[in-house]
């Protein structure tokens, strides 16, 4: 039973419980979300989850304490997908011998004989007792809640396999029964270990690959807590105390030391500096802070050092609402159903029916001298033909291929729904900085004033930033040195964070800053020179102005032809910015997107998903910044580059190593071969199993006389699943 399914059933049962109104099961986290009566103990619903046959985990109360829990979960979580790999390898070193000997029916005379039987026994047991035993174990305890799953048909299945042929090697008249209904042969006894024993190896290797896929979740939101430093300077008493960030107070004030990460949010009180706050909105310029400006926890001060009064601690501040949200988000999106899922509630009561009505049909209706050993055939092939390995390995198969196809074209893709969901997308919603532009600011245009050129307005302007790291600085300095000016020497530097900065070269005052600044301290007008579509540096040099400096983040150059292939493959693109409407809509105009949500901010990115998603949409989002993660977890797929924030690719389902968007189009053609090569393999699986089960049945007996054996009905059950391998790997001669 896949993840998605476990997750319906623990809803259901965990709904049942008295006093619980509502249960959510976050399967990519492990989260389960509850709003219950304040009578409902933690006891109750940690019972009601061990009696469905799983572990819980309840964490207590304070944000302490529920680290703590997260602590423990994580450890919980690589724990099994430890105990998955280490049987699935025990597993298949045990089962490759009986498979061997199984398989070769009498043919190598080395291979035959009692010591074999009983080297399978041996083995098969020991197979069923690491991989099957959890399995069997979870199918008892679903039983007991009136509830079947796949886990029902993997344990019937290579349960009944191994009984069968227990009771075969113990009860030599069963060979002899068998052989009568036409079940064993001259080779041997009727021996089905090694269907046991290939049934749960096979399964548990698709559990631990399913584990794979959905273990990277939770890491978004464990890097999304990690942002926030452990420690936080407070003023007590008039003495510096160096405290841990939990226990910061409303209303104290903390210091803010230049370099280093706000712990909490807060306003400032005294001070000016430059912030980078990329982590929160993606941007790639710092922004300037001064008194009465807020600040957010998780942000990274510059050179100045501010005193700041705490007004949103613990889970109150930004960040934690952003860690919120990815919880929330990937807690409320509906899990891609595999048709296996959907049909597995229907299928399993439907085999069971079936084997049982085999049984006593056989019983009742079959030869007098062999209806019990007939009977016996018809249930064991029936069982064991109808055990889904073939639609367990449908849907992992061709995900194993797609993605490893998809890798090669630096495309990495985190899970099968990743690619069922980019199939389907009608809308991608592409973030701009660092998205589809370079995410760093270029000289746009030059602007001059009087006799003033090009050359010496970016001359003095370089000269006065070259020693500064400023990313607008930077960008003039390159600028410059792309035309071939070499800066002068400058002295008396002074930086105004937030402002510009001033400084003497050549013997006059130049000062390169805001229009403001410059009206300010030179008490030359200079808002004339103003442009909503670019950050604007304006140079002076003594008592004139010679120009403006305008500063853009600039396009890719492959965005465009991005968002033109996707066009042709009718997805509508969007783009979805928190920087201001002018700046937003010059980039769109650049690479031919129509559509364009700006000044949005990093919380309320999510929400605007979620209204293109009220329209019909089904969106995939793609950014690179901690701030397009809420996004990115409510999309129905997100998409990271991976030239961007380690949070954004852990909070992604596909990400698009080149770093740009040229792969996009390609990752999207991927996803939809995948996705018809998985609905390939599963119409070929539930029809395989809609033709054979009857054959098991003995539904041919009344006209052929012929019955379909344990053996072959292994073997049918084997090439099916090797028929949807080799459609699956398909994928990788065709590239994906």
């Amino acid at each position: 039973m896949s993840c998605a399914a476990c997750a319906l059933k623990l809803e259901r049962g965990l709904g049942a419980v008295p006093g619980v109104h509502s249960a959510s099961v976050n399967f990519a986290t492990r989260v389960a979300t509850l709003e219950c009566a304040v009578d409902v103990s933690a006891e109750r619903i940690t019972g009601e989850v061990e009696r469905l046959g799983y572990h819980a985990i309840v964490p207590p109360g304070g944000d302490q304490d529920a680290g703590d829990a997260r602590a423990a979960m994580v450890a919980a979580r690589e724990a099994e997908g430890r105990d998955l790999l280490r049987r699935t390898i025990v597993g298949a070193i045990l089962a490759v011998p009986v498979v061997v000997m199984a398989m070769t029916h009498g043919s190598v005379p080395l291979l035959h004989g009692a010591w074999t039987d009983w080297t399978q026994a041996i083995l098969g047991t020991a197979v069923m007792a690491i991989c099957g035993w959890p399995f069997i174990v979870r199918a008892w305890r679903q039983a007991k809640a009136g509830m079947t799953s796949m886990d029902t048909l993997v344990a019937l299945g290579s349960g009944v396999a191994w009984l069968w042929s227990v009771l075969v090697l113990l009860v030599p008249a069963l060979t002899e029964l068998a052989r009568d209904a036409g079940a064993a042969d001259a080779h041997g006894k009727p021996l089905q270990f090694e269907a046991a024993a290939s049934i749960v190896v096979l399964v548990t290797l698709g559990k631990w690959l399913e584990w794979r896929a959905t273990r990277s979740a939770s890491h978004a939101i464990e890097s999304l807590v990690d942002l926030a430093p452990p420690r936080a300077v407070v003023l007590r008493d008039g003495i510096e105390c160096e405290i841990s960030a939990a226990e910061v107070e409303v209303g104290e004030l903390v210091l803010i030391r230049p370099g280093s990460r706000v712990p909490v949010d807060g306003t400032i009180e005294s001070g000016r500096s430059s912030v980078d706050e990329s982590m929160l909105t993606g941007e790639p310029m710092p922004v300037d802070k001064a008194t009465g400006d807020r600040l957010f926890g998780g942000t990274v001060n510059g050179a100045g050092a501010l005193r700041m009064v705490a007004t949103k601690v613990g889970s109150a501040t930004v960040l934690a609402q952003v860690v919120r949200a990815v919880e929330e988000a990937q807690g409320s999106k509906a899990p891609i159903a595999r048709l296996a899922d959907r049909v597995s509630s229907r299928f399993v009561p439907v085999v069971l029916a079936i084997a049982v009505v085999t049984g006593v049909a056989w019983m009742v209706l079959g030869p007098q001298e062999n209806r019990f050993g007939r009977a016996l055939v018809a249930v064991v092939s029936t069982l064991i033909i109808a055990c889904p390995c073939a639609m367990g390995l449908a849907t992992p198969a061709a995900i194993m291929a797609g993605t490893a196809a998809a890798a090669r074209r630096g495309i990495l893709v985190k899970g099968g729904a990743a690619l069922e969901a980019l199939a389907r997308v009608t809308t991608v919603v592409l973030d701009k900085t660092g998205t589809i532009t370079e995410g760093r600011p270029r000289v746009h245009g030059v602007t001059t004033l009087g006799a003033a050129t090009e050359r010496e307005v970016l001359s003095m302007a370089a000269s006065i930033e070259r020693a500064s790291e400023h990313p607008l600085a930077r960008a003039i300095v390159a600028a410059a040195e792309e035309r071939g000016i070499l800066p002068k020497p400058a002295s008396e530097v002074v930086a105004h964070p937030g402002q510009g900065v001033e400084g003497v070269v050549g013997g006059q005052r130049v000062r390169v800053g805001t229009p403001a600044w410059i009206a300010a301290s030179a008490g030359l007008a200079a808002a004339a020179l103003d442009d909503e579509a670019s950050t604007i540096a304006v140079v002076a040099v003594d008592d004139r102005v010679l120009g403006s400096i305008q500063l853009r983040d600039a396009s890719r150059p492959s965005s465009r032809a991005a968002v033109a292939s996707l066009r042709a493959l009718g997805i509508e693109p969007v783009m979805l910015t928190g920087d201001r409407v002018a700046p937003a809509r010059a980039i769109a105009a650049e690479v031919g997107i129509d559509r364009v949500i700006a000044g949005v901010l990093p919380h309320d990115k999510a929400h605007s998903i979620i209204g293109l998603q009220r329209g019909g949409e089904r969106v995939a989002m793609v950014g690179d910044g901690i701030n397009d993660a809420p996004a990115l977890a409510q999309a129905e797929v997100g998409i990271a580059m991976g030239c961007g924030a380690a949070i954004a690719l852990e909070a992604a389902d596909l990400t698009l190593m080149r770093g740009d968007l040229v792969a996009l189009p390609i990752a999207v053609r991927s996803a939809r071969r995948t996705l018809r090569t998985i609905t390939q393999n599963l119409w070929w699986a539930f029809g395989y199993n809609a033709v054979m089960i009857p054959l098991a049945a003995g539904a041919l007996w009344p006209w052929t006389g012929w019955m379909l054996p344990p053996m072959l009905a292994s073997a049918a059950m084997a090439l099916s699943s090797v028929s949807v391998v080799l459609n699956s790997l398909r994928l990788l001669r065709r590239g994906a």
